[in-house]
């Protein structure tokens, strides 16, 4: 959920045969040109040896690494990036002196109102600086405030600069670098470090929007439709037999609230359900492939182990967090939601139907409209979650069930016998 893969190590080493500017020479020579060599070394290395990586904070740590290697004292590097995500407004790399990764930090949509962004670097920025340099070596009280300059006199660092990342269409990022050598950077190293912005900005940016096209994929098709559209799969018609547990659900008396409630409480409830139904699916292994208005399509495909129980272990704690979400909005006089759930196992055609220009990356089949059927007939029978038996004969020795007879579903010729989930369940 989250900006590209958060807990993949680098590579322990450094390519093999890799040759420095700086190979047997003396670090502290006098007559060394670190803006040579950067432009011969790690400049190189960004454009022509960085097309196998994936991850930008993979190419962050060992940009860093090979910037040490080059005989600049850098001590510490952070490379902040704004994305397009539905939780967070951006991410944070940070590497330090003896990381073989960059530590990631996920940046909330709020942060802007708060003291570690009000004066910061990052808010100097925004407000269209295109540098900000701090002495950290001079009296704190002739510099800049900002608890981020106090915390990083303290680990000894002596110079700190930042400059703004560029983007196309006119989208600033931010990089930044510190030492603790004494007097600071000197203007070599900072010409340098310049020397790495252009090509690190555009290397940032392919790494970024390749993440951003599998985030708003995921964000609005799922994480195995996303892998499968990024794979190709994008043929109108195209698409695979996929046997799988199908459940549907679907909020009661929508209409109703949706006419009587004010817009915004009506999103933030929308929201609230959402959240209590879909984050119990995607813990138990179940992809949401839509919602419909106040309902949810789901499936979890027979494929993976203990798929029907794990469909129905999602639904205990759905239930378990609806009980808490209606606990809340009763203490503010709402009402509490209803919702009915429809369960139904079989074979479904998943892929890529719609218009020549509109796709839609879903399911479709029989077993599909026996899960609609059956969500409808909640309402009917009064039982919140009906199974029909073919699901029930897949989990009736680990869930406690309550057969509640045949009945009559719309398009399908003969009466289906039914079962209900209750709450207690024996798993």
């Amino acid at each position: 959920m989250q900006l590209a893969r958060l807990t993949q190590p680098i590579r322990n080493t450094i390519c093999a045969g890799m040759k420095t500017a700086v190979e047997g020479q003396d670090m502290n020579a006098p007559d060394k040109n670190p803006a040579a060599t950067l432009s011969d070394g790690v400049v190189d290395w960004l454009t022509t040896g960085t097309h196998n990586e994936r991850f930008i904070d993979n190419i962050f740590a060992e940009m860093c690494i090979r910037i040490q290697q080059t005989g600049i004292p850098l001590k510490r590097s952070t490379l902040h990036v704004l994305i397009q995500h539905p939780q967070w407004l951006g991410a944070r790399f940070m590497w330090a002196d003896g990381m073989r990764e960059a530590e990631i930090a996920r940046v909330d949509f709020d942060v802007r109102e708060r003291s570690e962004y009000i004066g910061s670097p990052a808010n100097e920025m925004q407000n269209g600086a295109t540098e900000v340099r701090e002495d950290l070596e001079q009296d704190p009280a002739l510099g800049r405030k900002h608890a981020l300059y106090d915390e990083m006199r303290a680990k000894g660092l002596t110079d700190y600069v930042a400059w703004p990342l560029y983007h196309t269409l006119g989208k600033r990022h931010l990089v930044t670098f510190a030492t603790d050598r004494p007097g600071g950077f000197d203007a070599a190293h900072i010409t340098a470090l310049k020397k790495l912005l252009p090509v690190l900005a555009l290397v940032s940016e392919i790494r970024i929007k390749n993440r951003l096209a599998r985030t708003l994929l995921e964000t609005y098709v799922g994480s195995h439709a996303g892998e499968l559209i990024l794979a190709g799969a994008t043929r109108r018609g195209t698409g695979t037999t996929v046997r799988a547990a199908i459940m549907i659900c679907d909020l009661r008396d929508f209409t109703k609230i949706s006419d009587n409630w004010p817009r915004d409480d009506v999103i933030d409830l929308l929201n609230d359900y959402f959240d209590a139904m879909s984050d119990p699916i995607a813990r138990y292994g179940g992809e949401i492939l839509k919602f419909i208005g106040d309902g949810l399509l789901a499936i979890f495909p027979l494929s993976q182990p203990d798929a029907c129980a794990n469909l129905l272990r999602a639904v205990t704690e759905a239930r378990r967090a609806m009980a808490a979400l209606n606990e809340r909005n009763n203490g503010t006089g709402r009402a509490p939601l209803n919702y009915g759930i429809g369960v139904h196992v079989g074979d479904v055609m998943y892929g890529n139907i719609g218009s020549s220009s509109r796709l839609d990356f879903t399911v479709i089949g029989p077993a599909v409209n026996m899960a609609s059927r059956l969500e409808a007939l909640t309402k009917q029978v009064g039982k919140p979650v009906l199974l029909s038996r073919d699901f029930a004969e897949l989990v009736d020795r680990e869930f406690e069930l309550e057969r509640v007879g045949k009945h009559a579903v719309r398009g399908f010729s003969d009466p289906i016998e039914l079962f209900a989930f209750g709450p207690s369940a024996r798993t």
